[in-house]
């Protein structure tokens, strides 16, 4: 299995540019949360500290009723569907397709690369396509995003119900949803709100990494037909994919309380004013972006030309084409920055 260079290691050499920035280095590119996770969330995960059995692959029942309440309530999921915790929603991208033996993947054609690593992982075929699902080829697993990891770009609620036209002829669709909270002047919407309640063939995948902070913790869940949730699971008890106990008592304190995400989301969207502000002033545009943590940014040349001009600034971005082809042309900006590092990326662009 050959799988493509990973593409952070193309950025080592503007990283050590910008790291020489005499006023210090302000890294935008990952885009790995940096506020502290809620003290209420690491006093959930203490106290399950003492954990010596081996913890339930399907969650316990406890969890499970926390992201079925919470699917429900913030969601507009209804009608039957299944629930499960995973580690981290990266593992379940990039292991969903073999664990579903899919053959034929489809994925939006600026995208999180690890859409396109699990079809190869697989060893299925893949095509790129648009956000328009009535002119999506026959395949048996297609990906949406929204809002887009890169672009933050939202899909429309006639983009949600084609896609789950497309998936009655017998497709599975995968909603990655991981950005849904953190609207900015929109609401987002889930697939599971347009199901009408018949959620078959359809899966939505959720994170707790940024909207509570909690990368480190590895905690995500996917929802959706109950049939797919329960061969997944099947194959995840065979394969020892569990989360620890200590994480699902923490996604539960996380799951119940929406307080701590409305303060993150008016954080990022916060630095993305101040951020849009300082790099318009410097001929970048700003595309889409209207919900997740970065901005889509462009001064219409080549990304890695961008990149190293931020550099020179002492700034790293990340180069639009490690998203796909079409993205040459921009850079991805994240919030995942201090206030007070945002605040000196104000004063140096002036």
């Amino acid at each position: 299995l050959k799988l493509p260079d990973f593409p952070w290691d193309a950025l080592a050499p503007y990283g050590d540019k910008a790291k020489a920035h005499p006023s210090g280095f302000i890294d935008l590119s990952v885009g790995t949360p940096v506020d502290p996770t809620p003290q209420f969330i690491q006093e959930a995960l203490s106290k399950s500290a003492n954990s010596p059995k081996y913890p339930l692959t399907a969650g316990t029942q406890e969890l499970r009723d926390a992201i079925a309440n919470w699917a429900i309530r913030e969601l507009g999921a209804s009608g039957e569907f299944g629930v499960l915790p995973v580690i981290g929603s990266k593992e379940l991208v990039a292991w969903l397709p073999t664990l579903l033996q899919s053959k034929h993947v489809l994925y939006p054609e600026i995208a999180y690369p690890t859409y396109l690593v699990g079809s190869m992982i697989a060893k299925s075929k893949a095509t790129a396509v648009s956000f328009n699902a009535d002119i999506w080829p026959d395949a048996d697993l297609a990906w949406v995003n929204s809002p887009s990891n890169p672009t933050g770009r939202v899909h429309s609620d006639a983009e949600l119900l084609s896609a789950i036209n497309w998936s009655k002829k017998g497709g599975v669709v995968i909603s990655d949803e991981c950005y849904l909270e953190f609207g900015q002047n929109i609401k987002p919407k889930s697939i599971l709100a347009l199901t009408e309640g018949n959620n078959k063939n359809i899966l939505a995948v959720h994170s707790l990494s940024k909207r509570s902070s909690m990368a480190g913790y590895r905690a995500a869940m996917v929802i959706g037909d109950k049939d797919l949730v329960a061969r997944i699971l099947e194959v995840r008890k065979h394969a020892g994919m569990m989360v620890p106990l200590p994480v699902q008592n923490a996604m539960i304190a996380a799951l119940n309380d929406n307080q701590h995400v409305a303060e993150q989301r008016d954080r990022y969207n916060a630095r993305k004013d101040k951020v849009r502000a300082a790099i318009s002033k410097h001929g970048f545009k700003v595309d889409h972006s209207a919900a997740g943590l970065y901005l889509w940014a462009t001064r219409e040349e080549r990304d890695f030309d961008s990149v190293s001009w931020f550099a020179e600034q002492g700034i790293l971005v990340a180069p639009g084409s490690f998203y796909g082809p079409s993205g040459a042309q921009h850079v991805r900006i994240a919030m995942t920055a201090t206030d007070a590092q945002i605040d000196e990326l104000v004063k140096r662009l002036g």
